[in-house]
């Protein structure tokens, strides 16, 4: 199958038919010198502004204190990131914007008042503005003068946002909106200067979008939200009560809202999932310190096995995701270095690169969410006792991971969503995924070749692994396709498993590229604990594959047609016997020696 697309630049979900070389994937190790100062500062800001205060910042007792915290992060340059020299920004690049995510990532409440500024409360005047908005807006915001905040939930419309039914009345004048409606779980909404606010006007199919400022009048607020975690990020219903709205603040074009809602929140999904990684990275750091200084039985609770496979596994999965972001990262930057060479303008083609690979942004959200949520249930467990006080780091991490597998559309949502863009993608033939499901069609009906194989290059059995996943895949899913046609979207179920199988394959295939590219450049004694984590995921991943595949083919086929499919799929995800115990160990007892996670250098 990847003899047809040889040759070409990679398009956003082509990963599944397309064969992808490491030298061509980003990894967190090339980050460069001044990336590198980035992250420092980041970190430096951390523990000097935000670790001493957590438990100042969730009491919201200060209700000046997030905003203080963030105008020392705008005066940093933290809040500019992504905006352009012109505007008072860095313009910098879309992996160095992750960067920053990730590395706030771990600053629980601070990193969500963060997110929302620089990400939806910003991008959408960034990306859909004209030259006056810009010019406005940009340079407060970047600075942090004025805060933002995204007005997008209602009470009746949280996934299904085009259904909101806040208005916006012209006046008579035709001078001014006037903006009426309720919207509701509104970060920052407590000291926001800005608000980004969906509305329909008369009986549009569509949202339109509107830049309101606080000080337009007629905007009310309960009081702040009472939450299970992120207690000190400012969540607010918020009332609009005829607010007036000049007409040059309607942002781009009549009914453009809802495009306008789906291209950021693609954007905010994945730099969700750079937050993740780093929120992971903090807790898993304080679960190897503590498993060392605990001590049971007479020695330290981390030289026993069971908390060894722990932090392994806690490692492994964050190197898997970790992984994963940056590639696709890099993909959005490629893309849009591709689309403006081509002559498209700035902003134009910043969109165009992210919708590009709005599916692995998707595949992100949800990894990244979920790897956070099991690294904070496992650090929980390896504190025990401790685990559960709120005296102790995991109380707050556990509580605040939460929220993101709901934030930016929820993993539910996402999933649904990754499949349905991938196989549009192939209906429309942007991705060529009949060809190679056809091919998978006719080698289930073949002979298998039990012939040896030739190809003894690294890493040359996992890619015939990982190959043979996207055949587990592309069999399942285009015999559901065949099945259901145009109503398979009304078998969610089936859906989740063929999204689960293409979130393992991209996430699993990703590690398998970064560890390939990391031998290449240092060797593989220096890598051998890329390389156990590696091949440990594939193993695993080759099992749950198995697993999901399985229950979707069960679901949907009977008889002859089903017995063939359920011998293919475990042709497709049968893996060689590994030992798996050995290889965690070895990944834990490196960490447990140095105290730390050590398998990215930029942390």
């Amino acid at each position: 199958m990847e003899e047809m697309l040889k040759g070409r630049a990679i398009k956003g979900g082509e990963f599944l038919v397309k064969d992808t070389d490491a030298q061509d994937v980003f990894i967190p190790e090339e980050f460069n010198e001044e990336q590198r100062m980035i992250a420092q500062t980041c970190r430096d800001f951390l523990t000097k502004e935000i670790y001493p205060k957590l438990d100042e910042i969730d009491s919201m007792k200060n209700p000046e204190l997030m905003p203080e915290l963030m105008d020392k992060a705008g005066e940093l340059g933290l809040l500019g990131t992504s905006v352009p020299e012109q505007f008072g920004g860095f313009g910098m690049d879309f992996n160095t914007s992750m960067l920053v995510a990730d590395i706030i990532g771990a600053g629980h409440s601070f990193a969500v008042a963060l997110s929302a500024h620089t990400g939806i409360g910003t991008l959408p005047i960034l990306y859909y503005g004209n030259e006056a908005q810009k010019e406005k807006y940009l340079p407060k915001l970047a600075t942090g003068e004025w805060k933002a905040a995204y007005c997008l939930t209602e009470p009746d419309s949280g996934s299904d946002a085009n259904s909101g039914k806040t208005k916006a009345v012209l006046s008579e004048d035709g001078s001014h909106y006037k903006i009426s409606g309720q919207k509701m779980w509104i970060t920052n909404g407590g000291f926001a200067d800005i608000y980004i606010v969906f509305a329909k006007i008369e009986d549009d199919k569509n949202l339109t979008a509107f830049i309101v400022e606080k000080s337009f009048g007629n905007i009310t607020m309960n009081e702040e939200e009472k939450k299970m975690g992120i207690k000190g990020s400012s969540t607010r219903q918020i009332f609009f009560n005829e607010t007036p709205v000049p007409v040059e603040n309607m942002l781009s074009e009549r009914q453009n809202g809802f495009k306008i809602a789906v291209n950021i929140l693609n954007i905010g999904r994945i730099k969700l999932a750079a937050a993740a990684i780093g929120a992971s990275r903090e807790v898993l750091n304080k679960a190897i310190n503590y498993a060392n200084e605990r001590k049971q039985f007479g020695q330290a609770i981390a030289n026993y096995g069971a908390i060894k496979y722990k932090l392994a596994e806690m490692a492994t999965r964050l190197y898997v995701s970790e992984s994963a972001a940056y590639r696709a990262g890099q993909n959005i930057d490629d893309a849009y270095e591709s689309l403006k060479g081509e002559g498209m303008e700035e902003a134009q083609a910043k969109l165009k690169s992210v919708e590009q690979f709005a599916i692995e942004c998707a595949i992100m959200k949800v990894h990244g969410s979920e790897v956070l949520d099991y690294i904070v249930d496992e650090g929980v467990q390896v504190y025990g006792g401790m685990g559960f006080s709120a005296e102790a780091p995991m109380d707050r991490s556990y509580r605040d991971a939460r929220i993101n597998r709901i934030f930016e559309g929820t993993n539910e949502i996402n999933r649904l969503l990754a499949i349905d863009m991938i196989l549009k993608r192939g209906m429309k033939g942007e991705i060529d995924l009949m060809g190679p499901a056809t091919a998978v069609s006719k080698e289930i009906m073949s002979i298998p070749d039990f012939g040896a194989d030739e190809d003894e290059s690294f890493f040359a059995a996992e890619k015939k692994t990982v190959k043979n996943l996207k055949k587990a895949l592309l069999m399942t899913a285009g015999a559901a396709v065949q099945k259901y046609m145009n109503k398979l979207a009304h078998e969610q179920e089936i859906i989740m498993n063929l999204a689960d199988m293409l979130i393992e394959i991209y996430t699993v295939e990703s590690a398998m590229l970064r560890t390939e590219k990391l031998v290449g450049k240092r060797g593989e004694e220096a890598c051998q604990g890329q390389i156990d984590m590696t091949r440990t995921y594939l193993y695993d991943t080759a099992d749950r594959i198995h697993s999901w595949g399985k229950n979707a083919i069960n679901a949907f086929s009977e008889g002859d047609e089903q017995r063939v499919m359920l011998m293919g799929l475990k042709r497709f995800t049968k893996v060689a016997p590994f030992n798996a115990k050995e290889a965690r160990r070895r990944v834990a007892n490196a960490m447990i020696q140095e105290n730390k996670y050590i398998y990215s250098d930029l942390y």
